[in-house]
């Protein structure tokens, strides 16, 4: 679900302090991001904020989360917005955040 290899390297490359910075924009930017994924968006909305989502979870390592961002997002670049489960995105991301505010500070101690 997440790849604390790419959660240690980013903390590593930026410093604590600005990986602390980092963070708390991401779960902003992303948490906003995932609220507005929604039935109403058409297939070129969907697709830009599914690559953006994509991106950003790749960048802090939230792997899984990415993953159907992924395919959500070539999926609506096919022009196809059916069969992309927003639900299981939004879920995705929920799972993701709780599994990393849970076990952050133990991992980055080791």
């Amino acid at each position: 679900m997440i790849d604390w290899a790419r959660v240690t390297e980013l903390r590593d490359e930026i410093g604590a302090e600005d990986f602390a910075e980092v963070v708390e924009l991401f779960l902003d930017e992303v948490g906003d991001g995932v609220a507005r994924l929604g039935p109403d968006l058409d297939a070129g909305a969907l697709e830009a904020e599914l690559h953006f989502l994509k991106g950003s979870a790749l960048n802090l390592g939230f792997s899984e989360f990415s993953s159907l961002c992924e395919a959500g997002e070539k999926r609506a670049g096919e022009g196809h917005t059916d069969g992309i489960d927003l639900d299981a995105i939004s879920s995705s991301f929920a799972a993701s955040m709780n599994a990393f505010n849970a076990e952050l500070d133990a991992r980055l101690a080791a």
